[in-house]
């Protein structure tokens, strides 16, 4: 156990149930008062190969992956053979008694005496949810939710298995893995970034969302197409990614609030449409849930390098913001910001983000959303100057954006170059005004960007630079190195696009060290600051081999590179 809380991982291959098995325990987690973070690491493969399901809980709010193993579930023997190593000191491994498995720390567990082969995942959860003391209800309620009360035979076979599960499980005398008692049982959501990313358009006015399924970013488009009736919004499968981005251009174009999500090798395909975005000056948000790369690269693990990528993709200069949510809380309301943004300034937004934060399930109180405004395409076509000119130039770049259709006034618009008034030009002199207009919006931009959180020591001798999924682990090792008496900071950025040094150059500056913290192989954020300010972290931490980054990782290469 690590700072209060203990890791559980369930272990099989695609096919045995070990996702329902994980988000079944997550459940009955949350709803019992405890913090959880739970992670999925899997194989691109419908059945077979060797996939994981981690839960880390604790009484406490929990913000970042453990490595070390408290209890782990083993649906098949490969796992122990995999994670044996990986087991604390008091861990325990959990194992159906046929695998006939030796050595230390082994429960082996009689699940054909338990219940039907059906039956057998709620059998496990059965016996974690003694090992860890919680209580019998809750999990039973929790088990007639998620399976549903259709078939009662069903229902009465799922019951009967927990019980005897539970049963069994009061004879073992490992008593060490009981959690820490809750002091308040507070309400609690567990959701997926992806889950938030899709709750949070929502919630700010999203109309339209066209997709073509990539991992990680499908539960974006599967959890819309599940509330779209209800919503009042479409949801649009194209033939290809080229489809995706150009049907939301068209839907947005024409008023409705739009969105698309991809990964980097469907946004490849879509570039040259982000590029047509920004010349009719159309609202759109786009989000890139990074994976490794090039080509098809590792489809089911996560990095973060499409940064530079994201920030540069389109032929020609036109302006665009680039957000990194940190948190599941990040990834509900960064959209509705994105969409504000995107019909305020009528350019693309981005929203960067990764495997692990995806797909990760986390503890999160309930949304406030009295702040919450939808936003409201188009412009009021009563403070239209006449004659209505879709590209006028204004001293803040952004111009009049009516609806067509919409009003008496004919919106006209063109992938050329053009004039004000939407037609195709090859006036030169036309030409530099429109690119002028274009990029002043930058600046407007640049005066609404999120400024970087900082955390810790208003004087670090060691300053933890990070963006986007890797905000919990560098506060959890900054933590640490907090309590072995070293002066700490945490300096975590959710926008990275525009930068404004003014933001944290100084805090950069008076550090003792700035490490930069990042899941790539050639510190892009890094050279991204270097380049915007002309400050040089040298000291950097990479990871890039498919795994998130731990606090333990962190601590590793510290010490590694003193």
């Amino acid at each position: 156990m690590r700072n209060g809380t203990l890791n559980i991982l369930i272990g099989g291959e695609a096919g045995q149930g070990l996702v329902t098995i994980g988000q079944l325990q997550s459940r009955i987690l949350v709803r019992s008062g405890y913090s959880i973070l739970s992670t999925q690491s899997y194989m691109s493969r419908i059945r077979g190969g060797h996939n994981s399901f981690s839960i880390r809980v604790g009484p406490d709010g929990v913000l970042a992956p453990e490595e070390m193993i408290d209890l782990l579930v083993a649906l098949d023997s490969t796992t122990v053979e995999l994670h044996r190593k990986e087991l604390s000191p008091k861990g325990v491994i959990i194992a159906d008694e046929q695998f006939e498995l030796t050595g230390d720390h082994l429960l082996e567990v009689p699940y054909s005496k338990l219940g039907k082969r059906k039956q057998m995942n709620v059998a496990a959860v059965g016996v974690m949810n003694s090992l860890l003391g919680l209580e019998q209800a809750v999990a039973a309620q929790t088990i007639d939710q998620f399976f549903g009360r259709k078939d009662p035979k069903v229902q009465e076979d799922n019951r009967q298995a927990l019980e005897k599960s539970l049963e069994w499980a009061k004879t073992i005398e490992n008593k060490t893995l009981k959690l820490a008692p809750v002091t308040a049982r507070e309400k609690m959501l567990m959701l997926s970034g992806n889950e938030c990313l899709a709750l949070g358009a929502l919630a700010a006015g999203l109309k339209f969302y066209s997709f073509y399924p990539m991992t990680p970013t499908t539960g974006i488009g599967q959890t819309l197409a599940a509330l779209a009736k209800t919503a009042g919004i479409i949801v649009e499968q194209g033939e290809d990614e080229i489809a995706a981005l150009n049907m939301a251009l068209g839907a947005s174009f024409a008023g409705a609030p739009s969105m698309v999500a991809t990964s980097g090798g469907g946004f490849a395909l879509m570039v040259e449409a982000v590029s047509l975005a920004g010349m009719t000056e159309t609202p759109i948000v786009i989000v890139v849930g990074q994976r490794p790369a090039p080509a098809t690269g590792l489809p089911t693990r996560t990095e973060q390098a499409d940064l530079e990528f994201v920030l540069h993709a389109g032929h020609g200069e036109f302006p665009r913001a680039v957000f990194a949510p940190g948190t599941v809380e990040d990834c509900f309301f960064i959209p509705g910001r994105a969409l504000a943004l995107a019909e305020k300034y009528q350019s693309p937004i981005f929203i960067l983000t990764d495997q692990f934060v995806a797909d990760s399930y986390r503890s999160v109180k309930p949304f406030d959303l009295k702040d919450l405004t939808p936003v409201r395409p188009g412009a009021d076509e009563n403070a239209i100057t006449q004659p209505y000119r879709r590209y006028a130039l204004t001293e803040s770049g952004v111009s009049p954006r009516l609806l067509p259709g919409m009003s008496k006034h004919l919106v006209v618009a063109d992938s050329d170059e053009h004039t004000e008034d939407g037609h195709l030009t090859e006036d030169l002199s036309a030409r530099k005004q429109m690119v002028e207009k274009r990029l002043r919006k930058l600046e407007g931009m640049r005066r609404e960007v999120i400024p970087p959180e900082f955390i810790g020591n208003p004087d670090p001798e060691l300053l933890l630079v990070c963006w986007g999924s890797t905000k919990g682990s560098a506060l959890e090792a900054a933590g640490d190195l907090r309590t072995g008496g070293r002066r700490m900071g945490v300096l975590h950025f959710t926008q990275v696009w525009p930068l404004v040094q003014e933001q944290f150059l100084g805090l950069l500056e008076k550090a003792g060290q700035a490490v930069c913290v990042e899941s790539n192989a050639q510190g892009q954020f890094a050279r991204l600051i270097r380049r915007e300010t002309g400050f040089e972290i040298k000291r950097q931490i990479h990871r890039y081999d498919g795994l998130p980054i731990t606090p333990e990782f962190i601590l590793r290469e510290l010490k590694e590179s003193r």
